[in-house]
């Protein structure tokens, strides 16, 4: 055999070369691999363990958690997907779509000094949900494991305190504490009520100094009417912003109007403090034509005449001008009673009424239901009368419209509570009323009945606000600002409206405490 030539030589010896190569490289990507495996098998497992540290939370509870924190812009530039919080709750976070870029982001919210949650870490430009589902969830893990929670949520524009409504100081007299205010305080199936309060408190109460001293004492009903509008208002998306006066100056994107509240209280002096006890259906008729709209009147043009030290309506203010003006009156002139409803329940038909300076009066005709509006003159009660048509007295054409709810009560947080999954152990929540029936020859709403702790069960803050648009109104107040809400309008002797199916006229809400054995139930009712 003849020995190999000198290229026959160099040709083994490269392709001994490339094979000792290829080899080499077969190695290395086997030991990529290996080590790509091998890192998988960490993260895997890396996830495993940050899941067992946080869990999905309810929309409706983390509703209530960030009430106060979304920007009015927050809905339409995002879609919020799902909630997720650490097992104890002091984080949270929410997994969301950017509707504009169309890929996905997380946001990490921890509580401020003052108690509220607040926005802490953020991501985005993620591909999928479930990427983004993965990092919030790594985040509330790495959070739990590296952050002081206690500092995580800080802004640096809170007070250095959280704020507890429901914490009394030592210097209030225990005797000077509202009735309503123990009985939330002090009644074991209020838990519901107490958890919406502490969510929604420090919101507004740092910014006033008297708000919590008058929420125990001697103004819970006013207080609590303002907690409530603030809550619907939010939800409703609104940035609102809380003044010395008006109270609230709510804004959106091209959205921006006023609002001052006001209750009926009792009346301790004059006519009207000799409260009639309507029991046949003509005495009540005559209470809601006369004492109510009198009752209503009061409260409403005491706001209207109000003047501050310069001489100014609410109106005439620098954060007010050139923007709709809004009134806000409850009634809580009169509250339950043992086996009767408080006033709010049914007294919300005798103020349009008196805003309006008409009454509706109706008939069933041939099946049909006939409506026509008649004027009232005025109101009168004992030996006091007033002129009826709030709209038409002067300088009502300020106020753009009025807005009124029977749902600014205990009960309602407690509903709200429930929903959002703070319902006290051994208790039940039952509420029943009557909703909205879109049939045109309905005379009457439909009837309900709901265990509000039933999953099934909805409600929002705002689903029994009514707005009362002004005929007369100089800046008028644009429906569409408040789609969702019943409104009404009164134009060319005519009344109409614009009812949610949701909407609810009246309800009430019977809170039954469960006790073992053959003792009874124990329950109490409260009107929404």
């Amino acid at each position: 055999m003849r020995p190999p030539s000198a290229v026959e030589l160099r040709t083994r010896e490269a392709t001994t070369a490339v094979r000792h190569r290829f080899m080499l490289t077969s190695e290395s990507i086997i030991r990529i691999q290996e080590q790509s495996m091998g890192e998988g098998k960490r993260k895997k497992k890396q996830r495993q363990e940050d899941s067992l540290l946080s869990k999905r939370l309810s929309r409706a509870r983390f509703d209530l958690y960030t009430l106060g924190t979304r920007h009015s812009m927050a809905r339409v530039l995002a879609q919020e997907l799902s909630c997720w919080s650490d097992l104890d709750e002091q984080i949270i976070g929410l997994v969301f779509r950017d509707r504009q870029d169309d890929d996905y982001g997380w946001i990490l919210l921890a509580r401020d000094r003052a108690g509220r949650f607040r926005w802490v870490k953020m991501e985005h430009s993620k591909r999928s949900e479930d990427y983004a589902t993965v990092g919030l969830r790594s985040a509330i893990a790495s959070t739990l494991r590296t952050e002081n929670l206690a500092e995580l949520g800080s802004q640096g524009d809170e007070p250095n305190e959280p704020f507890d409504l429901l914490r009394v100081s030592p210097e209030i007299d225990p005797a000077k504490l509202h009735p309503y205010f123990r009985q939330l305080t002090d009644t074991a199936g209020r838990a519901p009520a107490r958890a919406a309060v502490r969510e929604i408190g420090p919101w507004l109460a740092p910014s006033d100094p008297h708000f919590v001293q008058e929420f125990q004492c001697q103004h819970f009903d006013q207080r609590l009417w303002e907690l409530y509008l603030w809550a619907a208002f939010r939800e409703l998306g609104f940035d609102v912003k809380q003044l010395e006066a008006p109270d609230f100056a709510c804004s959106a994107p091209g959205i921006a109007f006023t609002v001052e509240a006001t209750t009926v209280s009792p009346s301790q002096t004059g006519p009207l403090a000799a409260h009639p006890n309507p029991q046949t259906p003509e005495e009540v008729k005559d209470f809601l034509a006369n004492y109510m709209p009198m009752k209503f009147g009061s409260s409403l043009m005491s706001k209207l005449n109000k003047t501050d030290a310069q001489g100014r309506h609410y109106w005439e203010r620098e954060e007010t001008k050139d923007k709709p003006f809004v009134l806000a009156v409850a009634d809580f002139h009169k509250q339950a009673e043992q086996d009767q409803l408080g006033s709010m329940t049914f007294t919300h038909s005798a103020l349009w009424p008196y805003l309006y300076g008409h009454r509706v009066e109706w008939e069933m005709k041939d099946g049909q239901l006939i409506t026509r509006a008649v004027k009232n003159s005025s109101h009168t009660f004992g030996t006091k009368s007033i002129p009826s048509g709030f709209f038409d007295q002067p300088g009502a054409e300020n106020v753009s419209a009025v807005l009124f709810s029977n749902a600014g009560t205990i009960a309602k947080f407690d509903r709200m509570g429930v929903v959002a999954g703070f319902a006290a152990p051994e208790h039940k929540y039952f509420r029943m009323g009557f909703r909205f029936d879109p049939d045109p020859n309905a005379t009457r709403g439909i009837w309900f009945s709901e265990d509000v702790a039933d999953p099934s069960y909805v409600e929002g803050w705002s689903d029994e606000l009514q707005i009362f648009h002004n005929p007369n109104a100089r800046i008028p107040l644009t429906h569409e600002w408040l789609s969702g809400l019943a409104q009404f309008y009164f134009e060319k002797d005519s009344q109409f409206s614009i009812i949610p199916n949701h909407h609810v006229w009246a309800s009430m809400t019977s809170l039954i405490r469960l006790v073992p054995g053959d003792a009874r139930q124990r329950s109490s009712t409260q009107n929404s």
